[in-house]
């Protein structure tokens, strides 16, 4: 049987006040349309304690100490990966045995919840240092610089696959502390790799890579590429290509080809994918592929190409008129990887 709702307190002291006036019990429920037990047990508790209100209840003591918890708290603070029965076997060598259900309670009350530990590229001193050198240089550049900016990248896309994961325990809003994040190494690979840009306009052109790229290879994709995507997109004069610090990307004989080109290049800092919007759209890609369920890489090929060229372009101006988002994140994050 359910809980009944307690009697608000206007309601007791009413009821109190009647009776002190002389009226019985029977005609205060009728008046206050209470039951008469009701009536009966807020009258003697008063008469008892000299209260209209309800006692605190005890409840079941708390298994975890005070110390107990504060232990606990400190321990995945300084190592989120902590695992439950972990804290269970911290817990009874200080003498105190609890379940792991326990454990987990205790730390949702304190704030904490468990989540896979996010992935993200590995950060050296000088990545961190190139990385807030970015966002303060160009944390008060208007969204029109943005707009004059070709994203570029490659990306897998696989058939199949799952990624490894790991549990940490972290507060709200701490998913990209370094201490809760899992760090990655780009590497190639994959079902199918592509090369792909895009700008505030839209998508540009989307093109799979057969083989190992090299720097002959990635200069001829951006002839055969990169111009026509410039200018299907219309952008004009004074439009800047950024393009990660892979070595194909930055070996002499791409800047060359670049500069004969006249393509100004944007500074990139590297191991930084949460800084290129074109990650956002890889995901969009990734997420409209897989609804289609390719069969075969001639498939997955195929409607790659089709639903990247579906992404309306309304989605690519957001993430460039959003972009100022990105490097406040990034200041905010000490330089450290963020949720972008």
């Amino acid at each position: 049987m359910g809980k009944t709702k307690e009697l608000s307190q206007d309601l007791r002291v009413r009821i109190v006040d009647l009776h002190k006036a002389g009226m019985g019990y029977k005609k205060i429920s009728k008046v206050l349309d209470v039951k008469v037990t009701t009536i009966g047990a807020i009258i003697r508790k008063f008469k008892e304690y000299n209260m209209t209100i309800n006692r605190p209840r005890p409840g079941a003591p708390k298994k975890i100490s005070p110390r107990g918890v504060a232990m606990m708290l400190r321990t995945v603070r300084n190592r989120p990966a902590t695992t439950r029965q972990e804290l269970a076997n911290d817990l009874k060598a200080a003498g105190t045995t609890v379940c792991k259900e326990t454990i987990g309670n205790t730390l949702r009350n304190n704030g904490f919840t468990s989540c896979s530990a996010r992935k993200v590229p590995l950060l050296k001193g000088a990545h961190v240092e190139a990385r807030l050198k970015y966002a303060n240089d160009h944390l008060k550049d208007e969204p029109s610089y943005w707009e004059k900016v070709l994203w570029s990248d490659e990306t897998k896309i696989e058939l199949f696959g799952l990624n490894s994961t790991r549990h940490v325990w972290k507060k709200k809003n701490a998913a990209y502390d370094p201490k809760n994040t899992v760090p990655t190494v780009k590497h190639g690979g994959g079902s199918i790799m592509f090369w792909g840009c895009f700008s505030a306009k839209g998508t540009g052109l989307l093109h799979r890579i057969t083989g190992k790229m090299d720097g002959a290879m990635y200069r001829t994709i951006l002839r055969d590429n990169l111009l026509p995507s410039a200018r299907d997109l219309k952008m004009g004069r004074g439009w800047v290509f950024q393009h990660d610090n892979d070595p194909k990307h930055t070996a002499k004989a791409t800047k060359d080809w670049l500069k004969k080109n006249h393509i100004k290049v944007m500074e990139w800092p590297s191991q930084s994918p949460d800084l290129n919007p074109i990650e956002n759209l890889w995901r969009e890609l990734k997420v409209r592929v897989a609804k289609r369920q390719p069969t075969n890489l001639r498939d997955l090929e195929r409607i790659c190409k089709e639903e990247w060229a579906k992404i309306p372009p309304g989605v690519c101006a957001k993430l460039v008129v959003n972009y100022n988002k990105r490097l406040t994140a990034v200041l905010a994050n000490k330089g450290f990887a963020t949720k972008y």
